[in-house]
């Protein structure tokens, strides 16, 4: 006949302790499952019943319990481990700096925690501090490339002015064009989201056509105006322009901000703006579309319409795109707010051009 467990019971100073553990937001898991292991022994629960509750094994019950009765809430804490941790020299520390910067893993493009603490013959733990200290962090990559544009520094505070300060009785609109956007229909239909899977799609799809979107992004109220095309040409660019001009007060100055694209400036659309003075153009500069306010509001196109979407046709994909700047605009519009000055980006642009002259002399 088996042996009926032995009572056990907080007191109340304990009980209100580790109920403090548990809401704490930095409290390690693995004390927090200990003070769970002993709230539910006190609550009456059997050994068997909290490790079937918890998920925990039973010899990991009876040891904590154990620990608590012979220590009190200090046997909760890990024991120190034996022996003295080993120190790395100053040496050891260098070269794992060094190869992290200056070489690479064999078959690979960048060192991983473990691939350096085998080459360099110490713990997983320890690559990990010496990274932290360093800050480097050789998993995660950015992607670059400095404008070359002469008169670089003239357009940024010339745009970035735009943005900080917009000028008085005028509309200040961002403009670009997203071509080429498929009208991809999967091979079966999407799998439902539900509690326990994720919402999936198959890896194939038909492809059905493209289309075009011309759209301005107005920086004042964040509303857009777009303009489908099925083509990109500067006729179609110049249809845009008449589209702005017949939704936008005729009172008001249009400074519109825009990239290098050669459909901007060919002599039909120089005589076009000739002819309808109070647009003024401010080009971005090149390998600088991030300056472009509106490529933000295209990624948010892009991951809440286009992304996860299936279109039977042009025509459908067309349909979603015109209800999703219908819905932008009614209902996620707000203000565009730019927070580096130019100042601040000159900087940057000036530090990056520093580490690419080190890293060329470098090699």
């Amino acid at each position: 006949m088996a042996r009926p467990p032995e009572p056990f019971s907080l007191c109340v100073q304990d009980q209100l302790e580790l109920e403090g553990w548990l809401r704490k937001t930095s409290l390690s898991q693995t004390l927090a499952m200990r003070a769970r292991i002993l709230l539910s022994l006190n609550q009456g629960m059997t050994p068997k019943e909290v490790s079937q509750q918890l998920g925990v094994s039973s010899p990991n019950i009876f040891k904590w319990r154990n620990r608590y009765k012979d220590q009190g809430l200090e046997g909760l804490q890990d024991a120190p481990r034996p022996g003295q941790p080993r120190k790395l020299d100053q040496k050891t520390i260098k070269k794992i700096l060094d190869d992290t910067v200056h070489k690479k893993p064999p078959g690979a493009t960048h060192w991983s925690i473990r691939t350096m603490a085998k080459h360099a013959g110490v713990t997983c733990w320890q690559v990990q501090q010496i990274w932290k200290a360093a800050d480097l962090k050789p998993h995660r990559l950015k992607t670059f490339k400095i404008s070359n544009d002469p008169e670089f520094a003239e357009k940024v505070f010339d745009v970035v002015g735009l943005y900080l300060n917009p000028p008085d009785n005028a509309l200040v609109l961002s403009i670009d064009e997203k071509t080429q956007i498929q009208a991809l229909d999967r091979t079966q239909p999407n799998l439902q989201l539900r509690p326990g899977q994720i919402e999936r799609q198959t890896h194939d799809y038909k492809r059905h056509g493209t289309t075009s979107l011309y759209a301005a992004l107005n920086i004042l109220n964040g509303q857009v105006i777009g303009r489908i095309t099925k083509r990109h040409r500067a006729k179609e660019f110049i249809g845009f322009l008449r589209q702005i001009e017949r939704n936008t007060p005729k009172d008001q100055e249009l400074h519109i901000i825009l990239d290098n694209s050669s459909t901007h400036k060919t002599p039909e659309v120089k005589t076009w703006l000739k002819e309808h003075p109070r647009f003024q153009l401010h080009f971005t500069p090149t390998s600088a579309s991030w300056l472009n306010a509106v490529e933000s509001w295209f990624g948010q196109l892009e991951r809440r319409a286009l992304y996860r979407g299936a279109f039977s046709s042009v025509g459908d994909l067309e349909k979603a795109l015109r209800h999703y700047i219908k819905v932008h605009n009614k209902e996620l519009a707000k203000p565009f707010r730019w927070t580096k000055t130019a100042e601040s980006i000159m900087t940057s642009v000036a530090k990056a051009k520093n580490s690419v002259i080190n890293s060329e002399l470098s090699d």
